[in-house]
């Protein structure tokens, strides 16, 4: 299962109309759609009543909505945990702020000898 297809889904399922989901994740409207299609075809059950007058999500696409949910909640807090505090001691910088010498390049900053 590819992360667009149930991103595209979880839009389209949150906000009930494929237009604004589209707008939403800044894609066309038939991007979406196909991609919700291909979730489904993938799935193999349909996720949204089409038949129905308004946008609507079968009782599989309510589950897929919930258990998604519920999955993205538990990453973003396994995510939050794994952020360690920032600390420890930050480094000075050592010598006179540029680059070092390279064996062979002209110095910078040295004057060519007049004649």
């Amino acid at each position: 299962m590819a992360i667009d297809r149930i991103r595209h889904f979880m839009a389209a399922a949150d906000s009930l109309n494929f237009a604004h989901a589209a707008r939403t994740e800044g894609v066309s409207r038939a991007t979406l759609v196909a991609s919700v299609k291909e979730l489904e075809a993938e799935l193999g059950y349909p996720l949204f009543d089409y038949s129905a007058e308004t946008t609507t999500l079968t009782a599989a696409g309510e589950a897929l909505q919930q258990t998604t949910t519920v999955q993205w909640a538990k990453s973003a807090a396994a995510a939050a945990a794994d952020v360690r505090p920032p600390g420890g001691k930050a480094k000075a910088s050592k010598g006179k702020g540029r680059a070092p010498a390279v064996k062979g390049a002209p110095r910078v900053g040295k004057r060519r000898q007049g004649r």
